[in-house]
């Protein structure tokens, strides 16, 4: 203890701030100071993972990214009185605080520019467009140009709901909440509350093999042979099971990766009615199922104008098969980034972000397109900031990454599949030498396939 001014100053080392990390103990800190959110967690509007993803750890960085300023004021309320004895912000850390401390003074969190009424307008042409087609005309040509469409659709809707999730893109919270559940639920038939649930874990713990679920793709995919050993999912609590029929479909992954891509709306429709109709807490349960009643309602309705069954499943395949990109271009942000296995740790926030992300290289014009997300790194870094000011900040960010000698990856959308397939291919040959993992004889020492 610490006398100041009369007052103890009470403290705890990160050692000991460590072995608060449990659900029943849940501590963390920022800027030093030891908070105590153990019975606060499941009231986490970004939800408790995050936070136990990070506990007894200095979550600092995290924080800033994820919190406009007023959440500061929430804090004391949680305060335990104790600061870190050796609290230690590091040169990395002090240049990203500045950074975004010089954005929030310029007001570039709150500038969301035109961007939310040009994409709103724009989808609703393109689904005029898609009903028009199928409603009003009976040429087989126009019907499959249709499903492109919808497909295309839903990509520039994907592209709306990942901005209402991160930051308010309507005048008010009821607003955004209402636009969240139009533009994920309602249009596109994928739960905003699965989206928010898996998407805030993937950030906070971005390219863990254990605890980032966009990682998680076994029996289909295996972005590394860390894999091989069956890890268990600390997001799903389960184990990850490297059996034989996971063998059999990783050993040919580099062939069936745009195939899989291409049905994997499914998997994500899948995903939705599993965690809507489970015993876990969701929040805004009812109004996440009702939206998605209502997409259940206008989609098969708008399926079954074509007139016959092959024409049907033909559209529907236009849809995915389009979408598909977009599925594509998130792969290519992450699986031929570093991975590593365990929990993330506050004090290497930019460091972790920097290593798993890949940025895709294109033309202004294009920016639309990729809806701002070819931007991996930067929306990372700084996931509240509206995607018109992305291109803006990068070469900000380039500069950092410069200056402490970490990677900023930035590649062609073709070098980067080249790189996505490289990564499969490796895994998929050293899938092939392992023995079956069923039998005695499964003794194989792993090989990093990142380096």
């Amino acid at each position: 203890m610490a006398d100041h001014g009369g007052k103890k100053k009470m403290f705890i080392t990160s050692d000991e701030l460590k072995k608060h990390n449990k659900p029943d103990d849940l501590w963390l800190s920022i800027q030093g100071k030891v908070y105590n959110v153990t019975d606060w967690a499941n009231d986490h509007p970004g939800g408790a993972i995050p936070l136990l993803n990070l506990a007894g750890n200095d979550v600092t960085d995290a924080f800033i990214a994820f919190h406009p300023a007023s959440a500061w004021s929430h804090l004391d309320r949680f305060f335990t009185g104790y600061h870190l004895q050796d609290f230690h912000v590091s040169d990395v850390s002090k240049d990203y605080r500045n950074l975004a401390a010089m954005f929030t003074k310029s007001g570039l969190f709150e500038k969301k520019g035109h961007g939310v009424v040009f994409s709103l307008l724009f989808i609703a042409a393109l689904l005029s467009a898609c009903f028009y087609g199928v409603l009003r005309t009976h040429s087989f040509s126009t019907h499959m140009l249709s499903g492109a469409l919808l497909g295309f659709t839903w990509m520039q809707i994907t592209y709306l709901g990942h901005d209402s999730g991160h930051y308010n893109i309507m005048s008010s919270p009821k607003f955004n909440k209402l636009a969240q559940i139009m533009t994920g639920n309602c249009l596109t038939g994928i739960s905003i509350a699965w989206w928010k649930w898996t998407h805030n874990a993937h950030h906070v713990a971005c390219n863990s093999l254990d605890y980032d679920p966009d990682l998680q793709h076994l029996p289909m995919l295996a972005v590394s042979n860390k894999l091989f050993h069956s890890l268990t999912s600390r997001f799903y609590n389960r184990r990850l099971t490297f059996d034989s029929l996971s063998r059999f479909f990783i050993s040919y992954q580099h062939f069936t990766f745009y195939p899989v891509m291409c049905v994997a709306r499914v998997n994500l429709y899948l995903q939705t009615f599993l965690l809507l109709f489970s015993a876990r807490k969701v929040p805004d349960r009812g109004l996440n199922i009702l939206g998605i009643a209502v997409f259940w309602t206008w989609f098969p309705l708008l399926v079954s104008c074509l007139p016959n069954w092959p024409e049907r499943v033909l559209f529907v395949l236009a849809s995915f098969c389009v979408c598909a990109i977009q599925h594509v271009q998130f792969c290519l942000n992450h699986f031929a980034a570093s991975v590593y296995v365990g929990a993330p740790k506050g004090n290497d926030w930019f460091e972790k972000q920097t290593s798993g992300t890949i940025d895709i290289s294109c033309s202004p014009n294009m920016d639309w397109f990729f809806g701002g997300l070819q931007f991996q790194l930067e929306h990372h870094l700084f996931p509240r900031l509206p995607r018109c000011h992305l291109r803006k900040i990068s070469p900000l960010v380039q500069e950092l990454c410069k200056k402490h000698k970490l990677p900023y990856i930035s590649l062609s959308f073709v070098e980067a599949n080249k790189w996505t397939l490289r990564t499969l291919r490796t895994a998929a040959l050293e899938a092939r030498k392992m023995a079956d993992p069923a039998s005695k004889n499964l003794i194989w020492e792993a090989v990093n396939t990142h380096g």
